[in-house]
């Protein structure tokens, strides 16, 4: 689990959301550009990820951050990959869906491949189409169209419930939390400290 470690790592520094103080709409874990993940949906698709991993004998503890959480960045990724597509007309077919969960990675399975980036098979089919759908946005832009997709991307507000605490604007390899503790900036919250101290 410590490549999946990093792999959560890698992909916290991707393309960055960018996080406003908005006022969060009653019962939601985020509000993402014109769409709201529900606490219902997380707290579903969060258990079935933790299902997944325990099914394939892989131990949650060893993300370096809670599930929940590692579920939520996801599904806010995800929403605003799919509303940038919308905004561009971007169509992907069933067919590259499949391929895209058929592809092993550097696991060599893909399930396993799934799970290191975060997707549970509840909303598998909606990470392919978005991702098969942003490198199609990557290719159309070309080298020198990436900095102004990165900027549309970004423009897709996204407000996450503040009891997750703030978002960790600088992920590392050290410290992949995707927040940190408002009160003590820059570091884990108490949660994510507990989750992260080694296993004795």
């Amino acid at each position: 689990m410590k490549s999946i470690r990093v792999a959560v790592a890698a992909a916290a520094v991707g393309i960055a959301l960018t996080a406003c103080s908005s006022p969060m709409q009653a019962g939601a874990a985020a509000v993402v550009g014109k769409e709201r993940i529900s606490t219902g949906q997380l707290n579903r698709d969060a258990e079935a990820y933790k299902a997944a991993l325990k099914q394939n004998k892989l131990d949650e503890t060893a993300l370096g951050v809670p599930v929940t959480q590692y579920v939520l960045q996801r599904l806010a990724d995800i929403s605003a990959a799919r509303q940038l597509m919308a905004r561009n007309n971007v169509q992907v077919t069933d067919k590259e869906i499949d391929a895209k969960l058929q592809d092993p990675g550097q696991y060599q399975s893909p399930q396993i491949n799934l799970l290191a980036l975060g997707v549970a098979p509840s909303y598998a089919r909606d990470y392919a189409r978005t991702a098969v759908g942003m490198a199609k946005l990557q290719q159309q832009a070309g080298q020198a169209g990436l900095d102004k997709l990165r900027q549309d991307f970004a423009s897709i507000k996204t407000t996450f419930n503040p009891r997750f605490g703030v978002v960790n604007t600088n992920p590392s390899q050290e410290n992949p939390s995707l927040f940190v503790d408002a009160g003590r900036f820059g570091k884990a919250t108490s949660q994510q400290a507990q989750q992260q101290q080694p296993q004795g």
